[in-house]
């Protein structure tokens, strides 16, 4: 049975300390793009912390709104953007509700 000596103790924890210190990932921001009537991308998967910025590209107005209510974008006209940060796992399905007929899906792992 080997033991641990004085010097392997130290390095060990100055190890640790090195991974601990270790700065957390930082969140990133995609895009939707709203354009023809459709979401793109219209299947997206995302970090926990992420954001996604939806952007109507269209000339009639769109919204980005969740299925079960977990975020809404409001309207949005031509040109107008809305973020939305995911701060916990899950599937998040996705419709405009002017256009029942525009669906996405946003994974967040």
């Amino acid at each position: 049975m080997h033991s641990v000596t004085r010097r392997e103790f130290v390095l060990g924890l100055a190890a640790l300390s090195v991974v601990a210190a270790l700065p957390a990932r930082a969140a990133t921001n995609h895009a939707v793009t709203i354009q023809g009537m459709k979401f793109n991308p219209a299947d997206l998967a995302i970090k926990v912390g992420d954001s996604v910025t939806f952007t109507n590209m269209d000339a009639a107005p769109h919204t980005a709104s969740a299925d079960g209510g977990a975020f809404d974008s409001g309207q949005l006209s031509k040109g107008q953007a809305a973020t939305v940060t995911f701060n916990g796992k899950g599937e998040f399905a996705y419709h405009c509700n002017i256009h029942r007929g525009m669906k996405a899906i946003i994974h967040v792992s």
